[in-house]
């Protein structure tokens, strides 16, 4: 009865801290929602009004009549959908190399690239800007396609452990059936890794809509411009309409929630498996 009670009390414990975490987590989010229903008034008011009154619906029509969001989020959409295919085939085919195809070196090889993601994107940034203005690339969106889907370390590692726990018997039979290895790679392995292709594409797709730094330092021109840099045009030099800032911040992340809420259980399953097996 002692342990049984211990147990609840520990569960509790564990509930409350959990719900507490939650709490602190969402609370930046409801109050961006709050703010975007406010007028400047309300916004700045003291002591401050958490509950917008009166609710101001006009911010959002506003804020998408202020600037051209419909461009940005048609850029921000085929960037992020174009990376995600690219990194989705390069980090399958590098991680089925690296987990079954046994070459000489293949573990070293290996963990020379996974080296390459304790390097801060900071050292690499004014390397790879020289690159693609001698590329005669900036100011185009390949810019921000090429680097981001030639090369993904950590999608090759978690491509490489999913794999590494599929059975090499079925490798096996499909070289007995006369199989080579691309047809085993795609008509075999490809489909079984689904649930891992769909975490790590859900990963890439995210980090691709809020990406803010590299489209900053590549992009020059306002009509090829994304989602997070258009959202900057609102902060002006001496001012700030936070409102509109705040309905353009909510408009930015419904993409995103979108995607979270419909494929939570892919993120959550592609994460666990991948981690069964080194």
């Amino acid at each position: 009865m002692k342990s049984k009670k211990r147990l609840k009390l520990s569960d509790m414990i564990l509930y409350l801290v959990l719900s507490l975490g939650a709490f602190i987590m969402v609370l930046p989010f409801v109050w961006t929602v709050l703010s975007s229903l406010k007028n400047m008034g309300q916004t700045f008011s003291v002591p401050p009004t958490i509950l917008p009154n009166p609710v101001v619906w006009e911010n959002y029509p506003e804020s998408l009549q202020a600037l051209p969001f419909g461009r940005a989020y048609f850029n921000s959409l085929y960037i992020a959908v174009v990376v995600v295919a690219v990194q989705l085939l390069t980090a399958s085919m590098a991680g089925y190399a690296f987990a079954k195809l046994k070459f000489r070196g293949h573990n070293l090889l290996f963990i020379l690239f996974l080296s390459t993601m304790m390097i801060p994107s900071q050292v690499t940034m004014i390397p790879l800007f020289l690159i693609m203005k001698n590329l005669k690339l900036l100011g185009s969106h390949l810019s921000l396609i090429l680097p981001a889907s030639l090369f993904n370390a950590f999608g090759v590692f978690l491509m490489r452990q999913f794999i590494s726990s599929l059975p090499g018997e079925l490798e096996e039979a499909a070289t007995i059936d006369g199989a080579s290895v691309p047809q085993t790679f795609f008509r075999i392995i490809l489909p079984l890794v689904k649930p891992s292709l769909s975490a790590f594409g859900i990963f890439v797709f995210l980090g691709q809509w809020n990406n803010f730094l590299y489209p900053l330092i590549f992009l020059n021109k306002t009509e090829s411009f994304t989602v997070p840099l258009m959202l900057n045009f609102f902060k002006g030099t001496y001012a700030t309409d936070y409102p509109l800032l705040m309905a353009g911040t909510v408009i930015s992340i419904m993409p995103v929630l979108v995607v979270y809420l419909f494929f939570q259980k892919q993120i959550i399953q592609g994460i666990a498996i991948t981690g069964m097996k080194n």
